[in-house]
């Protein structure tokens, strides 16, 4: 299973238990789902979970059952109301004039608690969303038909305190998130905390992993490096020897000469320990730049 659909089972786990937030639910599953007119309305799915809660859904929004529901083995659930009547109780139910078309506009009377707001956009994702595997990225969007309902949600989620973005996508209009925090936030609020928690442990699982490969990067351009350093400071030392200059050398350039041959793999600091006593890596350095300069002279 993806991740989407693992946190729309985790959605179809919640809730509603008030009427009211279940009204909420099924106007973004209504607004987000496929087609919501005064003729029709039809919901289709691939989500095992949501087309399990559907049928309760509609029951306790508003007493209602589906004309038709999904058909023995069809890859996708299918859930169709063309009863007038009952289309003219859910239009009326959301505050709109069943004459009129029920989707230019989200009645943000009906939003006004913040469990309903929840659970709109619980039925929202659960009919048009989605969101990326968190290992690849972070990415959750809402995508509609319906340009008012987009740009009406935008005005909701920024009145959250949320910073959606919005875009066209072959004739559907959509809401999108890619900050990691805000996905993290909306999936809590939209009551999916135990997939909010696996995108924070993959966030932090990619940024250790990005930092123990900074560090390892680091540390072996280093090496590199100390290992380049060595090597010079070994071809001057053996450039001294073949212009027979080490004789006439100080006893702390020949001491230098000896421990730096007797241990090439050494870096600064661990061959300024092997002095006795041992040495600053400052003044190793300097000793050994003196070689370098002498071997050139």
């Amino acid at each position: 299973m993806s991740f989407s659909s693992d946190v729309k089972t985790e959605l179809c786990r919640t809730g509603p238990d008030k009427p009211c937030c279940a009204r909420a639910e099924a106007y973004g599953a209504l607004l987000y789902g496929n087609t919501f007119t005064a003729r029709e309305v039809r919901l289709i799915t691939e989500s095992e979970s949501f087309a399990a809660r559907l049928p309760q859904l509609l029951d306790r929004a508003f007493g209602l059952r589906f004309d038709r529901l999904p058909a023995a083995g069809e890859r996708k659930y299918i859930f169709q109301l063309t009863d007038g009547e009952k289309i003219r109780r859910i239009i009326d139910a959301f505050g709109f004039d069943s004459r009129q078309s029920p989707v230019l506009h989200i009645n943000f009377g009906l939003l006004e608690e913040e469990c309903c707001r929840s659970a709109f956009l619980r039925g929202a994702f659960l009919a048009g969303g989605s969101v990326t595997e968190p290992s690849k990225g972070y990415h959750l969007e809402l995508v509609t038909s319906h340009a008012q309902a987009s740009r009406e949600l935008l005005a909701l989620l920024t009145d959250m305190g949320r910073q959606p973005g919005q875009t066209a996508r072959n004739g559907s209009h959509v809401t999108y998130f890619k900050n990691s925090e805000q996905i993290e936030e909306l999936l809590t609020l939209m009551g999916a905390p135990v997939s909010a928690m696996e995108l924070m442990n993959a966030k932090a699982e990619k940024e250790l992993r990005n930092s123990v490969n900074r560090r390892v990067n680091c540390e072996a351009a280093n090496l590199d490096k100390a290992v380049d350093a060595a090597q010079e400071q070994l071809e001057a030392i053996r450039r001294l020897y073949g212009l027979d200059r080490v004789e006439g050398l100080s006893a702390s350039l020949k001491e230098t000469i000896v421990l730096r041959e007797t241990y090439p793999e050494l870096t600064l600091s661990q061959l300024a320990e092997e002095f006795e006593p041992p040495i600053t890596k400052s003044c190793l350095n300097h000793r050994l730049r003196k070689l370098i300069e002498l071997s050139k002279a």
